[in-house]
């Protein structure tokens, strides 16, 4: 089995778990290096204390779960088989007696824990989550090296739409030349639905592009990430299209400064609690604080939003190989709305920055 197999085989024994049906298609692909998005049908990885690991798929995706390197047992079901029927022989097979079974509480369904509880009737559910959320924190080389290629094609989005700023250009404009590049660099998904927000939508932090215009002396905020080989970039920058007003600029300032306060914080040992309040600290003394409303940063990989989770209340300490978003905002209302993020990873003694679109203050002219 793969080391992150092993790592899962090894918590189940520690814990006296017979198995896990793991459900979700991002720590499927974890597991197993198979990526699928089945939508309502069934993709599950079953994995055993000693056991080796069963991977159930549509039918219509088996030659696809072979190829990404899957070499042990494959279920693949028609549509009018029933998955959970098929699961559990092969379970039985493995295994006499299930007393604990762990799943993704999150991630399950009602309709699947039934079917689940009537296989197993005696048995105890208990979270996969918090196992598989620690061991994906800690990157590998590998991963590394594809959140690196995605933060670069990032940046590079960000440059394009830049470029496409113009007067009376819209937010939906300009957010489809900037998929449109992406798609002629062969990238087939973006991280989650691109953000430009021009003007007074900047001040809403997940605002919905629409088709408002831009037009001199606003800011315009890009949030846009892409997917390589599975693997997710995260970036945020405000732009401001003209003059800006000096309480826009002062904002901007801010921003930038508690963005670069809290990458310097960012080193092994230190908490997220910390990285949080030094950027919130910042913004509070400006007084700002009550327009910053949101956690400083997450993590990511797999996932756009990932542990760690950096808010002002949470202990933990940063390891290295930890890869997380920095992403301080200020947000005034029909004043302007102004994000700086940052994907970094966390080196031996400090953290490396993936994203590299300059941060100064940019006045499009």
């Amino acid at each position: 089995m793969n080391q992150r197999l092993t790592n899962m085989s090894k918590w189940m024994n520690q814990n006296q778990i017979e198995i896990s049906i793991i459900t979700s298609t991002e720590n499927v692909f974890y597991l197993s290096g198979f990526y699928s998005d089945p939508h309502e049908r069934l993709l599950a990885l079953i994995a055993f204390q000693q056991e080796e690991p069963i991977l159930i798929c549509p039918a219509m995706e088996k030659e696809d779960a072979k190829a990404s390197g899957w070499t042990y047992e494959i279920i693949g079901y028609s549509d009018v088989e029933n998955p959970w029927e098929m699961a559990r022989k092969a379970i039985e097979r493995r295994v006499n007696k299930v007393s604990k079974l762990a799943v993704e509480k999150e991630h399950m369904n009602v309709e699947r824990y039934e079917s689940v509880s009537s296989i197993f009737p005696e048995a105890a559910f208990i979270s996969a989550e918090e196992i598989l959320r620690n061991l994906r924190m800690i990157k590998d080389e590998k991963e590394i090296a594809k959140i690196r290629e995605a933060c670069v094609l990032a940046d590079y989005a960000v440059e394009v739409g830049c470029a496409e700023i113009k007067e009376g250009k819209t937010e939906f404009d300009i957010l489809a030349v900037i998929e449109y590049e992406m798609k002629k660099k062969g990238i087939t998904a973006m991280s989650f639905a691109t953000m430009v927000l021009t003007g007074a939508n900047g001040a809403s932090p997940h605002g919905n592009p629409g088709l408002s215009k831009v037009k001199k002396g606003d800011f315009v905020l890009f949030d846009l990430g892409v997917v390589v080989d599975g693997y997710c970039s995260d970036i945020t920058r405000t732009v401001a299209y003209g003059d800006i007003t000096d309480q826009q600029k002062e904002i901007y300032d801010t921003v930038l400064k508690a963005q670069l306060a809290a990458i310097d914080a960012s080193k092994p040992g230190a908490a997220c609690s910390t990285i949080d309040r030094t950027a919130r600290k910042i913004i509070q003394e400006a007084g700002y604080g009550e327009y910053f409303p949101h956690r400083l940063g997450h993590g990511l990989g797999i996932g756009v939003h990932e542990y760690p989770s950096l808010t002002e209340t949470n202990p933990l300490l940063l390891e290295r190989g930890m890869v997380y978003t920095i992403e301080p905002g200020i947000y005034v209302p029909n004043v302007a709305g102004v994000r700086i993020e940052d994907d970094v990873f966390v080196t031996a003694d400090g953290v490396e920055v993936l994203t590299k679109f300059p941060k100064e203050l940019q006045i499009i002219k």
